[in-house]
């Protein structure tokens, strides 16, 4: 199940990559682009949901990532990276049966794999502090 959900996150993050440098979140895009995949049912089904998820609370997803990224314009960040975050973020807020840690740790790996080599410290510095503030209740 595990493995399952690391690869749903991966086609999310890659259909969430390709909506951004578009700037074309709609659904008939992901629809799009999901007909072109050849991935397990079950992975195409949760990563269409995350997908889905991240588009419908873009701009609440994304006013998270402004206040908890300190001195970085969201726009200034890698696609990739801004990506990693909002699907982070998501699950933490969105998906009550997804763990925060094991959000923030999958988060870390992908980055780890598919971005910059600091890129892993970054994004965990950001979802912690959203974690935080989901602790404190501030957030939710």
């Amino acid at each position: 199940m595990r493995k399952l959900a690391h690869k749903a996150r991966i086609l999310a993050l890659e259909i969430c990559y390709q909506l951004d440098i578009k700037d074309n979140f709609s659904d008939r895009k992901v629809h799009e682009i999901l007909k072109e995949k050849s991935a397990d049912m079950d992975i195409i089904s949760r990563a269409s949901r995350i997908v889905k998820g991240v588009i419908s609370n873009l701009s609440y997803i994304d006013s998270l990532i402004k206040k908890h990224s300190i001195n970085w314009d969201i726009s200034r960040m890698s696609y990739v990276d801004r990506n990693i975050l909002r699907i982070g973020i998501y699950e933490m807020i969105f998906e009550p049966e997804v763990p925060d840690v094991v959000a923030i740790n999958e988060a870390i790996e992908i980055a780890k794999t598919y971005s910059s080599h600091d890129s892993g410290k970054f994004i965990n510095g950001i979802l912690d502090s959203v974690r935080k503030a989901i602790a404190n209740n501030k957030e939710k």
